[in-house]
């Protein structure tokens, strides 16, 4: 019996951990098509009214755009960086080079955007950046370069040495063993921390208010935060529909990256 009751109550505590995460899922998948959206998950007065009075808004489709450019630019900026970082902390025998490395990742974890929010607005400031996606981008990468160092030269060190020196006996030039050898090996490595920069950025708010001033240039975890009715009280028709087409490119990048690299080793071993 005691057996039959430990396993029951694991179940039971299983399938409430479950609704715990199912519920907001299911609020906004319905939320979006109700005629009067509530807190509360109920069936809809199925409506597309809430999408044309998102339309209706001048900024909050371009506020998409914005938020894919700063997601895109700060994926390429700390991708590429963190790439050659991590290959060379792997290649190359540095004095204290962990001890760099978890530096790096304390101080950056510690120092979060809101302990350096004035220090960041000045230095934007002073390097003519405010309201700009540039100094949004910068400040960004900048941010998440740390830990995804850490993570990338974990990818790197897994990669043969033989296989470089092989390329390099053919002939090939530094950047061509980079780029032909080492970055495909490391290839899953790479896509998991670019789809983890995406979804940083994505939602990230303070940094956008801080240094975004224009409402055409700032992204949507920003926009959102205006959406009120005329009373103060948060626009739920409007607030639901643009979750919804908010949550989407994520959820469709993450389908497309691991469709396409999943979770396969990628090298150069024969069969």
């Amino acid at each position: 019996m005691r057996k039959v009751t430990g396993r029951v109550l694991f179940i039971v505590l299983l399938v409430l951990i479950g609704v715990f995460f199912a519920l907001p899922m299911a609020w906004l998948v319905v939320a979006p098509f109700d005629a009067a959206p509530t807190m509360a998950v109920k069936w809809p007065e199925w409506t597309l009214s809430n999408f044309q009075r998102l339309l209706d808004n001048p900024y909050a489709i371009g506020s998409i755009g914005n938020s894919l450019i700063l997601a895109l630019g700060t994926m390429v900026i700390t991708v590429l960086f963190a790439t050659l970082a991590s290959y060379a902390l792997s290649r190359v025998k540095i004095p204290g080079r962990d001890g760099l490395l978890y530096g790096m990742l304390l101080l950056s974890s510690i120092v979060t955007g809101t302990a350096a929010m004035v220090p960041t607005f000045q230095l934007m400031n002073a390097i003519h950046l405010i309201n700009t996606h540039t100094g949004v981008m910068l400040v960004l990468a900048g941010g998440l370069l740390p830990t995804v160092v850490f993570i990338l030269k974990d990818f790197m060190d897994s990669v043969p040495k033989s296989y470089e020196e092989s390329a390099r006996l053919y002939g090939a030039k530094p950047y061509q063993v980079l780029s032909h050898v080492v970055v495909p090996v490391a290839r899953p490595g790479i896509a998991f921390v670019a789809i983890w920069t995406v979804v940083q950025v994505w939602g990230n708010f303070l940094v956008p208010f801080l240094l975004l001033r224009d409402p055409t240039s700032q992204p949507a975890a920003v926009m959102m935060y205006t959406f009120y009715t005329e009373s103060g009280q948060a626009d739920l028709r409007l607030i639901s529909a643009f979750s919804l087409i908010f949550a989407l490119p994520v959820i469709l990048l993450y389908f497309f990256v691991n469709r396409k690299f999943g979770f396969r080793f990628y090298g150069g071993i024969k069969s």
